[in-house]
């Protein structure tokens, strides 16, 4: 058989799968290009393509290539084909026609028309007769494919896409299609574990694709066995004796495969998808070789007769709002049951958020990219052994308070537990215990806590003075002064109603990876325990946040949805925070001089805050009497509480809220001819963000000149910018902002209780 110029379809990232299952084929010359591969092959190598490939959507036999420039040339390129020679005068054809980049045709139904006309108009022509058309199973199937001014001529002779085996309800709705579930079974080395007789389970089966496609990889089971149509069937080349061959062939590997099938076992808490996965298994001929169960996935574990093997799963993914805590509390769970029952087994699972993997609490391998229709995936892929399991990172309070509790528990439950004693924060620890047996039993540990309770007295005696003088109510206490309690503490005073009250925010600093978690929980719990009794307040007045190196603009992501506000007051100043819902309460402390500088400055002047978060640099230039303010920030949150801080303080003056994203505006704002004016202006950027709502990446110190420049641009005459980043690493480029006067003002803008960390921020005064 001479051989033939082929190519195989397949979803992107596939493609490396798929020149290997090919060259398994007897294919030859394999290329691949984006998701799919070239190759050469006589009919035969093509048929057993079709028959065999788990990873394909479809199989084209190139027919010719031609160059279109215009709707002409591809009627006639597709007319120099002999079409008598593929298809009979009263036959049936169906055209799938694609376009890229076609400055001819860039229409896809106007181009599949255009090739039907040609092929109808060459056999009128010459039998008096024309062939119709047939979209569901027609004799032959004709692809065309025009990237730029080429054009490819195929026939398909999958007929419709192999990842549709046969034995799946249409009607059911599956996660993965049939192609992917087994690249990632082959990327799992499935195919290798089975032949050494290993088990595989799925504990989130749903409706049974992915064991299905393992019991077909393990019992040599030809994919395509159940497909009754192929686009070469009606072909007029098809040779019958070849494809019966082969299928002969696939049906005795089958039958020989099935009887060394290993153990194949699913689960699912839902009956609907487990009756589903039964249905699909018998469509498939495989009644009795797989084991079905409805069982929740903390209830999924081996019989003690199975030998370990692969746990993959396709759990969900958590893409509707709302369903990030559920979905992370079920992975978590998975993680448990996991490290709990399936020691020195082999474990992968597909996700879409990378977060979710570490939920899991074990390390993986490189993860692997797939694409689930157009959504990127990754497959961890793990090996069940205690070496490499990991306490994930804590996204809520919640959770770090849990997990205190879990390793405390463990490790040292009668002398050292913490309890969640309400919705909000209340710890309670036995670590003061005051018999000599438990004093024996912390040692060193209790010596620590006792020199945090000294620091942190210390540190409110040596602040007293300044904050009384300077009539201070929020201020921070402690900054991670001593390396084994890494957080920092921040005072708050409540002026609501006339009742003072304090309230403590508790940021711990992400402890360092060679930090034993337990001794990490450890100390936090101390810490939490001693921190109202030093500032003699309630402990459900403290409340904990985890302070990870920032992304984006991680201030403004929400944590909770509590809505309790606080009214504190700053030189004169009412301001609402808010502890529980977000990262940052609303007021960042280390600015409190600069923004005392602002009100000081601004009676008479027109004031522009910009990148403006909860407005507390507006309030103090309305205070400081400003005629005018102009407010702008890109969240509709952080406006609208922007505005009801201003509402607290009975101001005068015009006072404009604008949403918009900074950059954007600002670049408008600055390119008018005769662009706004501004007295007084405050600017103070994200280190980085590349919020879904920003269309370009911002970094700081990249782009600050630009920034700076754009900003400066609105200064009125004798104007005064201020910029401010808490970018440690920050270098201004003085040299190109050389046409601006620039006072660097950072140490006069450093408040007595940053003085332990001089780098929060850097400041400087810009004027034209």
């Amino acid at each position: 058989m001479p051989n033939l110029q082929l190519f195989a379809t397949t979803p992107k990232a596939m493609e490396d799968i798929l020149a290997d299952e090919l060259h398994q084929l007897g294919a030859t010359n394999i290329k691949t290009t984006i998701a799919g591969a070239y190759f050469e092959g006589d009919l035969q190598t093509a048929y057993r393509v079709c028959l065999w490939s788990r990873i394909a959507n479809r199989v084209l036999l190139q027919l010719s290539t031609f160059k279109v420039t215009s709707q002409d040339d591809l009627y006639q390129g597709v007319k120099k084909i002999d079409w008598f020679e593929h298809l009979q005068p009263d036959g049936n054809f169906a055209v799938t026609f694609n376009a890229k980049n076609s400055q001819a045709i860039n229409n896809t139904h106007f181009g599949a028309l255009k090739v039907k006309d040609a092929v109808v108009d060459q056999m009128r022509a010459k039998f008096q007769n024309r062939p119709n058309i047939n979209t569901e199973q027609p004799d032959i199937r004709i692809n065309v494919n025009l990237n730029g001014e080429a054009a490819v001529l195929s026939l398909d002779l999958s007929g419709e896409s192999l990842h549709r085996r046969g034995y799946r309800d249409t009607t059911i709705k599956a996660p993965i299609k049939e192609n992917l579930a087994a690249a990632l079974l082959i990327r799992s080395r499935w195919p290798d574990i089975a032949k050494q007789n290993g088990t595989l389970i799925d504990p989130m089966c749903g409706s049974g694709t992915l064991l299905i496609e393992a019991a077909m990889i393990a019992a040599d089971y030809a994919p395509g066995l159940l497909r009754d149509y192929y686009g070469f069937i009606g072909w007029k080349k098809h040779d019958a004796a070849c494809w019966q061959a082969l299928l002969f062939e696939a049906l005795q590997r089958k039958t020989a495969g099935l009887k060394q099938l290993p153990t194949i076992a699913g689960f699912d808490k839902d009956r609907r998808n487990i009756n589903a996965a039964l249905t699909h298994v018998a469509n498939a001929g495989l009644q009795g070789k797989i084991h079905l169960e409805c069982r929740d996935i903390s209830d999924a574990a081996p019989a003690l007769s199975w030998k370990p093997g692969l746990v993959i799963c396709n759990p969900p993914y958590g893409e509707r709002l709302g369903d990030e805590q559920e979905i992370a509390e079920l992975y978590k769970k998975f993680g448990d049951s996991l490290k709990a029952k399936f020691s020195h087994w082999q474990a992968a699972v597909i996700i879409s958020n990378p977060e979710l993997g570490f939920r899991l609490g074990i390390r993986s391998q490189k993860p692997v990219t797939f694409y689930n229709g157009a959504l990127e995936c990754k497959l961890l892929r793990m090996t069940i052994e205690e070496s490499t399991f990991f306490v994930p990172k804590p996204k809520s309070t919640e959770e770090r308070i849990t997990q205190i509790n879990e390793t405390i528990s463990a490790q040292q439950s009668e002398v050292f537990k913490i309890k969640r004693l309400s919705e909000e924060l209340k710890v309670e620890s036995t670590l003061t215990a005051e018999n000599a047996d438990d004093r024996e039993i912390l040692g060193e540990y209790d010596i620590g806590v006792l020199s945090f309770y000294n620091r942190l007295q210390k540190n409110l005696k040596k602040l007293s003075a300044w904050k009384r003088k300077s009539n201070i109510t929020c201020y921070r206490v402690y900054d991670a002064d001593l390396p084994d309690y890494a957080v920092a503490i921040d005072i708050y005073q409540d002026n609501n109603n006339g009742s003072e009250q304090a309230w403590v925010n508790v940021q711990e600093y992400e402890p360092p990876k060679n930090i034993d978690p337990f001794k990490a929980n450890q100390r936090l719990a101390a810490l939490l325990q001693e921190i109202p009794k030093v500032l003699d307040i309630p402990p459900d007045h403290v409340f904990l946040k985890i302070r990870r190196k920032q992304k984006n603009t991680d201030q403004y992501e929400k944590l909770g949805d509590q809505g309790h506000f606080h009214i504190i007051e700053e030189h004169g100043c009412k301001l609402q925070v808010n502890f529980e819902d977000y990262l940052d309460t609303g007021l960042f402390l280390d600015h409190r001089p600069l923004r005392l500088l602002i009100q000081q400055q601004a009676k008479g002047k027109r004031f522009l805050n910009l990148f403006a978060y909860t407005g507390s640099a507006t309030v103090h230039a309305a205070v400081g009497g400003a005629k005018a303010t102009t407010t702008v920030d890109m969240s509709k949150t952080y406006l609208d509480w922007a505005k009801a801080n201003l509402a607290l303080n009975l101001t005068v003056g015009k006072h404009e809220f604008i949403q918009a994203d900074c950059l954007e505006w600002l670049a408008e704002e600055s390119a008018h001819h005769y662009p706004r004016q501004y007295d007084l202006i405050f600017l103070d950027p994200p280190t980085f963000s590349n919020s879904k709502r920003m269309d370009d990446v911002f970094d700081v110190q990249q782009d600050h000149v630009t920034l700076i420049q754009q900003a400066a641009a609105l200064l009125a005459h004798e104007g005064i910018l201020y910029f401010s980043t808490n970018f440690r690493r920050f270098v201004l480029d003085a040299e190109a902002l050389s046409t601006l006067k620039i006072e660097n003002i950072t140490a006069k803008t450093i408040p007595e209780d940053f003085a332990r960390n001089p780098k929060i921020h850097y400041c400087w005064r810009i004027t034209k």
